[in-house]
């Protein structure tokens, strides 16, 4: 099965918010940058782009969006709130109820996205 379709059937698993939260992270994603690849590695949805650019996993409480250069990456809407001591991730977790500025949303990952373009 190829990655699209297993995102496809992680989402569709996922019944609860978790599911439909995944399911409008994706579509940002897909958003923010047209040529974003969709991955499967680690068992979860991986988003690449001459590099890797984040993965998104549901939790028990939240969904989190893991961006792998984070670090490296502008936050200047201060979205990311994990993995803030780490030497190069930073993560993103929504919690249910938890707002998501989709516009601002979507900074990190062209940021990202050109972070792995320079290099």
């Amino acid at each position: 099965m190829d990655a699209t379709k297993k995102i496809d059937k992680r989402i569709a698993e996922t019944k609860d918010w978790r599911g439909k939260r995944m399911a409008q992270i994706r579509k940002l994603i897909h958003e923010a940058d047209a040529e974003i690849v969709e991955e499967w590695k680690w068992d979860s949805p991986v988003f690449t782009h001459h590099g890797l650019v984040c993965a998104v996993s549901a939790f028990k409480g939240h969904v989190g969006v893991n961006f792998f250069k984070g670090a490296s990456v502008k936050d200047a809407k201060k979205l990311f709130n994990g993995g803030l001591d780490a030497k190069t991730m930073r993560t993103i977790n929504l919690k249910e109820k938890d707002a998501l500025d989709q516009k601002a949303f979507k900074d990190p990952v062209k940021a990202a996205v050109a972070f792995n373009l320079k290099k």
